[in-house]
């Protein structure tokens, strides 16, 4: 770089090129703060040797909106990247693949933020852009199709999700074949929208697929296999099929200890889930079982003060409460409400057998002194 500037001057391309690659070392280095600095010397030197509207002053607009990205900024990455595809749109062709690249990372930061339907919008413009410069069968039209289907899930637009994953699905069929994984997620997309219009038979058809697909590709004890034995027993305790549930998220509990550990987050909840099937069919002390299990390990992980610790207390309360063992209920519910208070949290947090504790103390104000 010394002798670049030497050589060139302060204001020339390569020098804004020498920039952006110590950037990027930076970058790779996680050395943030100094790969920002970098990327700021380029775009400036970029700028001043090439004007404001060229393609390398957009790429580097681009790639400091990534690393704000990374960061977490998500205000600047936006500014960074709605920059970036002015000059995109002013120096590139309409359907140039930058543009859809920028596009879609708009449409990124909208999902973080919960704007769907601004995110849909975005995605939808690099739909139209790829069908004109692709075709219709082309693999990126079918990440796409799936991209907008996921922001019509999240918007309850089921009918409109459902369609858009259809279409990706007979995209990533006719390219990849049948046993992919790409066909196994989009399948396990549809078989959750499926559940949600409460199509059980038809979404655990797609989960079942889905599953054999997964099982072939990774083997039966990762995680993603995991994630469909869930699906499967959820949907057999909708269908009121208690066994078979059971059976199911046996299988979940043994793929995910062995590919996550024993003390994972989605180990806890496929305990809570084996608990609450007990507990609905009466069977209180196996309920009690896997939700003490739980408790260890919320309590192994985040100590005693947490508000997933109190969570479990709660869960235990209401199976003592069950079995009229009224002490033990006492004990939960006290430690479950003083952790709940100590973390900030609402008076109505605490859930008794199906009640939430601030309707419990309207309906029985003798009952408040609990808390």
């Amino acid at each position: 770089l010394r002798l670049g500037k030497a050589r060139l001057g302060n204001e020339h391309r390569d020098i804004a090129i020498m920039y952006k690659c110590i950037a990027q070392i930076h970058q790779e280095r996680s050395e943030f703060n100094d790969a920002k600095k970098m990327f700021k010397k380029a775009l400036a030197t970029g700028k001043a040797a090439l004007g404001d509207f060229h393609p390398e002053v957009a790429s580097t607009l681009n790639k400091i909106g990534n690393l704000s990205y990374e960061m977490g900024d998500l205000d600047a990455a936006m500014e960074y990247y709605k920059e970036g595809l002015e000059v995109e749109r002013k120096v590139l062709d309409m359907d140039h693949p930058h543009i859809m690249v920028t596009l879609t990372n708009i449409a990124q930061i909208h999902k973080q933020r919960g704007k769907f339907e601004d995110a849909v919008s975005n995605y939808r413009e690099v739909h139209f852009m790829q069908l004109r410069k692709y075709g219709t069968n082309h693999i990126d039209v079918a990440a796409t199709l799936s991209s907008m289907g996921l922001m019509q899930y999240q918007l309850k637009d089921y009918r409109s999700a459902f369609d858009l994953y259809q279409e990706a699905l007979r995209i990533r069929r006719d390219h990849f074949g049948e046993d992919h994984a790409d066909v196994a997620s989009t399948l396990n997309s549809i078989g959750l929208v499926l559940f949600k219009q409460e199509l059980f038979e038809v979404a655990k058809q797609c989960f079942v697929e889905s599953l054999r697909i997964r099982r072939k590709l990774l083997g039966p004890d990762h995680r993603d296999v995991a994630i469909l034995w869930y699906n499967i027993a959820t949907i057999f305790l909708e269908m009121g099929e208690d066994e078979e549930a059971m059976k199911y998220y046996r299988e979940t509990l043994r793929v995910e200890r062995k590919s996550l550990g024993l003390n994972h987050h989605d180990v806890v909840l496929t305990l809570q889930h084996m608990g609450q099937v007990h507990q609905q069919r009466g069977e209180l002390d196996n309920a009690l079982g896997y939700f003490k299990e739980a408790l260890e390990i919320e309590r192994t992980k985040h100590g005693n003060d947490d508000v997933a610790v109190a969570k479990v207390l709660n869960l235990i309360g209401n199976i003592y409460l069950q079995k009229a063992e009224i002490g033990e209920m006492m004990k939960c519910y006290t430690e479950a409400s003083r952790i709940y208070r100590r973390c900030g949290q609402p008076i109505d947090t605490l859930v008794i057998a199906g009640y939430n504790f601030y309707a419990l103390s309207k309906l029985h104000p003798e009952c408040a002194s609990i808390a």
